[in-house]
């Protein structure tokens, strides 16, 4: 078994595991990336490719997914990557949805955010079902790229401008830094950073079990409008604020909850709240669920895809449709924390996203981990 040498070796080629490549890449790093697939075919391909700022829980993550948002941008035109949509509207619904935003815009995350009344929002968002709603919040900060596109196009980049080097079908067995062991070969660097995404029992595991994570199971499906309909931004609407903790941490966001759980106990209960972006063939993503268990079951609830519809119908303008597509993604998931870092020891990192907003704060986290090591 031969031995190669690097300055810095990722394992893990989701976004989290690409953000710290690099960053690394950008620090004058020689990089290796190990990953046991072919290529990417996690949570990170799998979501909606949508990049939230607004609604992140305030403090380091909410600053991490601006930072984060202002690496796609930049990156983006440099790696081919297109941004379909930008901005975010959330419809509120009910008064005590629009309570809750009202509470929003007295905090210091409002900046690029407007309220809108309903006529000021159907003037602007006539796709929307605003007719019979409070008002919605318009974020100028979100932006959507094409996930299954957008990682496998970052790879590319990462190579042909950052010399970063990718080891695919490998299995990390063993790390011990320097030393990183795969099925295939040993290697050395200096720095090891270990992205296990999903990989709960792999190197590690007693660490990983120290904080409690377990697996969400998500649902997902593409739709297409048989009529021709434009987003102008990702669209979210009242279970969101019950969700995301910018928002559900507010003390408004109590009474909102308590009516929820009296007109949508079911879609609660399956974790749903509305996410729609629109890719650039005009077909629709929405989702999604929520499911925890240590190992997710991998069958799909047909009752979740019609309540993810019927919510779909209930906010947006989009008349007759066809599912073309559906998929269950997996991420970890903690129950007090949006990531992890962990130090095994001073050359090695553990990274983990643990609230599924890898695509939205990745490149923040990368930043905080190498600023501090």
């Amino acid at each position: 078994m031969t031995t190669s040498e690097f300055d810095l070796i990722v394992v893990g080629s989701g976004i989290v595991g690409l953000a710290h490549a690099l960053e690394g890449a950008k620090r004058g790093l020689r990089v290796c990336v190990i990953d046991r697939d072919a290529r990417p075919v996690g949570a990170s391909i799998r979501n909606f490719g949508f990049i939230t700022v607004t609604g992140q829980a305030a403090g380091e993550t909410y600053q991490r997914a601006q930072f984060s948002r202002d690496v796609w941008e930049q990156i983006a035109p440099e790696a081919g990557i297109e941004i379909v949509q930008r901005g975010l509207w959330l419809l509120a619904k009910r008064p005590e949805a629009m309570a809750v935003l009202e509470a929003f815009m007295e905090t210091d995350m409002r900046a690029g955010c407007e309220l809108l009344t309903a006529k000021e929002t159907s003037a602007r968002a006539p796709v929307l079902l605003s007719a019979n709603a409070s008002g919605a919040l318009f974020s100028s900060h979100e932006l959507r790229v094409e996930s299954r596109e957008a990682i496998p196009k970052l790879v590319a980049w990462l190579e042909a401008r950052w010399s970063v080097t990718f080891r695919w079908c490998e299995t990390v067995t063993a790390i011990a830094a320097p030393d990183v062991t795969t099925s295939m070969i040993s290697l050395r660097a200096e720095r090891v950073v270990y992205c296990p995404g999903t990989l709960l029992h792999g190197p590690f595991a007693s660490r990983i079990a120290t904080y409690g994570l377990r697996l969400c199971r998500l649902q997902m499906q593409r739709i297409r409008p048989t009529k021709p309909i434009k987003l102008s931004g990702s669209v979210m609407s009242d279970l969101s604020l019950v969700r995301y903790e910018g928002y559900c941490r507010l003390p408004a966001a109590a009474a909102l909850l308590e009516r929820l759980e009296r007109e949508e106990s079911q879609s609660l209960a399956d974790g749903i709240h509305l996410i729609v972006v629109q890719s650039a063939d005009g077909s629709l993503i929405v989702g999604d669920s929520h499911h925890y268990d240590p190992t997710p079951d991998p069958f799909a609830s047909n009752a979740v895809d019609l309540d993810i519809l019927r919510h779909v119908n209930d906010t947006i303008d989009i008349g007759e449709h066809e599912t073309i597509e559906r998929w269950i993604g997996v991420y970890p998931s903690s129950i007090d924390r949006t990531a992890i870092i962990d130090a095994p020891d001073n050359s090695t990192r553990m990274v983990i996203v643990s609230s599924g907003t890898g695509a939205s704060t990745a490149f923040g986290l990368a930043q905080d981990v190498f600023s501090t090591w």
